[in-house]
């Protein structure tokens, strides 16, 4: 008899579970007559938990079940943006993460909108209305329209494509919207700041590339000085032996011999000391080499604010994210720096494949990508009032190491924002925070680990940078130190804390170092 009414109970949950199943699927499914304004739906699917292999890039698993729609907006006749938006069919969290793109974009980023699903959020992402490898800007070669969709059109809609689409699947719409990107995504993340203040309650914007025109002009005079005269080229076999220089002459600063320069704007490291007394090797430089890297550190006497390069700092030269990747090439003209620079010029600016880097006039192209994109891409404005007045808060981060992006350039932004806005309301709703050893957006000596782009801290998954934005945001917390970590084989093997800038993290002369406890955060000496 017990055994009866086992089976029957199971019979029913099975068949409830069923039903429910299919009620998801119906309900998914009818996405696909959802009428939106220059918008064409070509996927509404329900897809059940385990794996998933997306059109593009390597197979997702351990997903929960979950809603996926995919389509193509048409702002303009030369549009092409498509998007998707991913929903959990259960445990939804009741908000929405909206994901960034990096470099030229040209992709969906898959592996962050099943990584945001997995955290229960309805998530939604674009590939700018283009597709391409991320150093590629061919598609923009007389297609302004693409240009703008690139530059700000294709996220903001892309935002508020999905509201309607998660408020259609639920039933309610999100209780709060966020953003969570780096590089370009941080770009994105201040332009949608900026102009549409209305889209994202809380943004986390990493490295942002914000101010484009400045920072890939720079890039010319760099690569000129780089590359110009073939005697002064450094070769990527010396970053070893640089990084070990700067490290030997700059380390110990801080009072603790870890690796890490922790306040890199105190470290004035001389090139000349590495000059060869004899052979030239791959440990030492010649005289037109010293002189190339002391244009690396320093910048070009103007800075940012005239678009001359600016410089970059001192501790991150080596790692697969160092300076061999970034700044140098396997060879001269290889690197990625240079790579986006001609890419840019050539295809957003010039109009002109055979635009050559070595052989333009500075000045000349600053002022042709200011009036050719500035309008489109730039996201210098500092005024937030429009985002704070509605509660809107904003945290920027950025690596002290980075070798894609100045560091200068982000602090420059917040600096901006404090004189238009004043300290007082701009300290109720922004903050900024540099990143010892961190090259670009994540990665390189230092603890590198702190709740961006999905990841977790040795704390877990409710601590970090990304969950002191929702706090702020939900509860009004304003976000104080910032545990990063750093792991090694799958193991925290140390925990640093960020500060809000302008402090920064001193060792109290006692205690572990590997320990964020032996740290405070104190304002610069």
């Amino acid at each position: 008899m017990r055994t009866g009414m086992h089976t029957a109970l199971l019979a029913v949950l099975l068949i409830a579970s069923a039903a429910s199943l299919g009620a998801e699927t119906t309900k998914c499914e009818r996405l696909s007559g959802l009428a939106l304004a220059n918008t064409t739906i070509t996927v509404a699917e329900a897809n059940p938990a385990g794996g998933f292999t997306p059109p593009e890039g390597d197979a997702l698993d351990k997903l929960p079940a979950f809603c996926r729609v995919a389509g193509v907006m048409r702002p303009t006749s030369d549009s092409y943006i498509r998007f998707e938006v991913w929903m959990p069919a259960e445990g939804w969290n009741g908000k929405f993460l909206g994901v960034g793109n990096g470099g030229f974009a040209g992709a969906i980023d898959y592996r962050t909108l099943g990584g945001d699903l997995r955290r229960n959020y309805a998530t939604a992402a674009t590939d700018t209305g283009h597709q391409g490898e991320a150093t590629d800007a061919s598609w923009a070669y007389k297609h302004p329209e693409k240009v703008t969709d690139f530059g700000y059109r294709a996220v903001h809609e892309t935002a508020e494509i999905a509201k309607k689409i998660i408020a259609e699947f639920y039933g309610r719409g999100a209780e709060h919207s966020y953003f969570d990107s780096c590089s370009d995504g941080g770009r994105e993340a201040l332009m949608e700041a900026q102009r549409f203040p209305e889209d994202y309650d809380g943004i986390l914007a990493g490295a942002p590339a914000y101010a484009w025109t400045d920072l890939v002009s720079s890039g010319v005079e760099a690569a000129q000085r780089i590359y110009g005269n073939p005697a002064s080229y450094i070769s990527s076999f010396k970053v070893p032996a640089i990084g070990a220089a700067v490290l030997q002459a700059c380390d110990a600063q801080d009072g603790v011999k870890d690796g890490i320069i922790n306040d890199p704007m105190n470290c004035h490291f001389d090139p000349t000391e590495m000059l060869c007394k004899g052979a030239e090797s791959r440990d030492c430089l010649t005289t037109a080499q010293a002189a190339t890297l002391k244009v690396l550190y320093r910048g070009v006497e103007g800075g940012r604010g005239s678009g001359l390069f600016p410089g970059y700092m001192p501790g991150g030269e080596t790692g697969p994210q160092g300076w061999s990747t970034w700044i140098l090439g396997p060879g001269p003209g290889e690197s990625y720096g240079v790579g986006y620079v001609e890419n840019y010029f050539r295809y957003m600016v010039f109009e002109d494949p055979s635009w050559n880097v070595l052989t333009a006039d500075v000045g000349a192209a600053k002022k042709a990508a200011e009036r050719k994109t500035a309008s489109q891409l730039d996201a210098t404005n500092p005024d937030l009032h429009r985002f704070a007045a509605r509660g809107g808060k904003l945290i920027l981060y950025h690596g002290w190491n980075d070798p894609g992006i100045p560091p200068s350039f982000t602090i420059d932004y917040y600096k901006s924002v404090m004189s238009a806005m004043g300290q007082q309301q701009s300290q109720s709703f922004l903050r900024l925070y540099m990143v010892p050893g961190m090259q670009h957006c994540i990665g390189g000596p230092g603890a590198t680990v702190f709740g961006q782009l999905g990841t977790t801290t040795a704390k877990g998954p409710s601590h970090g940078i990304y969950s002191a934005l929702e706090e702020w945001v939900e509860k009004g917390t304003a976000p104080d130190e910032i545990i990063a970590t750093k792991y090694a084989d799958g193991k925290a093997v140390m925990t640093r804390p960020l500060c809000a800038y302008p402090e920064i993290a001193r060792y109290k002369g006692t205690g572990d170092t590997s320990d964020s406890a032996s740290f405070s955060c104190e304002a610069p000496k």
